[in-house]
């Protein structure tokens, strides 16, 4: 089946203390936004990547992207001022593709992780395929609330943290998005608004907490020592 991956990028660098999107950063050889984008396109069956960026940065994203793509080809999309309405316009630049059943599966991902790697982006559009939805899952084991004091575990289970990429069938995820549109709801990531609207389940693809999110410095450098080199 046939995807597209969606890598937001319209976002900014305020925590980790960058002057600009914290995305065109480098790490490593290339910028932050450049490892995820790679690794998506590299994945059999992707027809199509899009980037979306924040209003007026299609040039220095185009500019910080092109020297390390190939022959891949990406596209640009102008986001909205959240997650939510970001992740809206990307999925109306794909409608035309979709509503002709060239693309099955979209997945949804935060240009901010840089190392999901090319495998976990085949294992939730896998299951996506299968399932209807899919996310990555990463195994907690505790948490602190905001005073330090540790939060239990319920004895139950684990904890499980989210992550991205999430993938869901791509015509479902069209109807949410426009289901949401009409209420006016804004989810917190996509798997949000896919369980708000749709009744189709959605698969845990298991992860690893290499698969970061680059939010302060520190997680940089990290970054740059967990990165697979070549």
């Amino acid at each position: 089946m046939p995807a597209a991956v969606v890598i937001l990028a319209a976002g900014t660098g305020s925590r980790v203390g960058a002057g600009s999107n914290k995305v065109l950063l480098p790490l490593g050889d290339r910028p932050v936004l450049a490892w995820s984008v790679r690794d998506a396109a590299a994945v059999d069956g992707v027809r199509r990547v899009l980037v979306v960026v924040r209003p007026g940065e299609q040039d220095d994203v185009a500019a910080a992207l092109q020297p390390h793509l190939g022959d891949a080809e990406v596209g640009l999309v102008e986001g909205g001022a959240t997650r939510h309405a970001s992740e809206a316009a990307a999925l109306d630049a794909l409608r035309p593709a979709i509503e002709a059943g060239d693309i099955d599966v979209v997945a949804i991902h935060d240009g901010a992780r840089p190392l999901a790697g090319p495998e976990l982006f085949a294992a939730t559009i896998a299951a996506a395929q299968e399932h209807g939805g899919a996310i990555p899952v990463v195994h907690l084991p505790g948490l602190l609330s905001r005073d330090g004091r540790p939060l239990p575990v319920p004895r139950t289970g684990s904890l499980d943290g989210v992550q991205t990429p999430q993938a869901f069938r791509a015509r479902d995820l069209v109807s949410a998005y426009a289901d949401a549109a009409t209420d006016g709801f804004e989810g917190t990531d996509t798997a949000a608004c896919w369980a708000r609207y749709t009744d189709l389940p959605v698969a845990a693809v298991p992860s690893s907490p290499a698969n970061l999110k680059i939010t302060f410095p520190e997680d940089l450098d990290l970054a740059l020592r967990l990165a697979p080199s070549g």
